[in-house]
């Protein structure tokens, strides 16, 4: 019996920090061991006197789309995974956009089927464009709870705000129990369309502490928050479960934090003796920076 499914032997293998030369023994489609003079594959690739280079992934693309307006896509799956792997990609990772009135799991499946085709590794970087009930109900970390948004107040705070300085919107409340900085990031991104989207996520920072103690702590969560680390913890800021999942989310888009004010209620009320702490941050592309 073999002990790979497919092995390549002798390349020469270029890697971001080193070549050598080395066989490749792969099983289920993942890379299992590198190493000379590896065992049998039940298929072999004699690579000597060749380099063998890791894929490439093309993490933004645009295949078989719906058309905008009445421009359809040239390319199929097939023709554009086809190019691909001509250039040395091996995956890709379109958009898959929500149809006005569709649903999340049909239209996503309609994408897998045009994606049969592929020849290459593929990923779906989903887009909801219609943010429906019926599409959100969809996500296994969503419910539906009048309860919940009963007694929350960040809502009637940041309301007038947004009526203030937005002209026209619609928008998605969300309370954010104690979920994970993955589940909430995967929300967010769902949600998150172009420049017409505003992501608000509101939060105190420390409670009750003294005024000397809260600017301690709240100077050091706001480092945290600068530097993207999603371990922030409830007694640094009630919303500490949200903030997590956001700053996960700006993380993986490589957006850029900027603390525009930090304070506290000792600095406003006057009382200093039982405080609480407040920051306002904004998140940039990082070529979009401001200050």
């Amino acid at each position: 019996m073999s002990e790979f499914d497919l092995l390549i032997r002798g390349g020469t293998i270029a890697t971001a920090s080193d070549v050598f030369a080395a066989d490749i023994g792969i099983t289920d489609g993942r890379i299992v061991a590198l190493g000379t003079a590896l065992g049998a594959g039940d298929r072999e690739i004699d690579a000597r006197d060749r380099l063998v280079l890791p894929g490439g992934v093309d993490t933004h693309c645009h295949v078989e789309e719906p058309p905008a307006g009445e421009v359809w896509n040239a390319d199929t799956f097939a023709s554009a995974t086809a190019s691909a792997a001509a250039g040395g990609t091996t995956t890709i990772i379109p958009f898959c956009t929500q149809e006005k009135g569709g649903l999340i799991g049909a239209n996503l499946r309609a994408y897998h089927a045009r994606a049969g085709q592929a020849l290459v590794d593929y990923a779906f970087h989903m887009i909801i464009a219609d943010p429906s009930p019926a599409a959100l109900a969809e996500l296994p970390q969503i419910v539906f709870s009048d309860r919940v948004h009963a007694e929350e107040h960040s809502l009637e705070v940041h309301l007038p705000f947004l009526q203030r300085v937005l002209d026209d919107f619609r928008l998605i409340p969300l309370a954010v129990g104690h979920a994970a900085p993955e589940a909430v990031a995967e929300v967010l991104d769902l949600l998150w369309g172009g420049p017409e989207t505003l992501i608000v996520i509101s939060s105190d920072l420390s409670h009750f502490l003294p005024y000397a103690a809260a600017n301690l702590t709240d100077r050091d969560t706001c480092q945290h928050i600068l530097q993207l680390e999603t371990h922030i913890r409830p007694e640094q800021a009630c919303g500490a479960y949200p903030v997590n999942g956001l700053l996960l989310a700006a993380r993986q888009r490589g957006l850029v934090p900027q603390l525009l004010h930090r304070c506290n209620s000792g600095d406003t009320a006057g009382d200093k003796q039982r405080v609480v702490g407040y920051a306002a941050f904004a998140f940039f592309e990082a070529e979009a920076r401001h200050g």
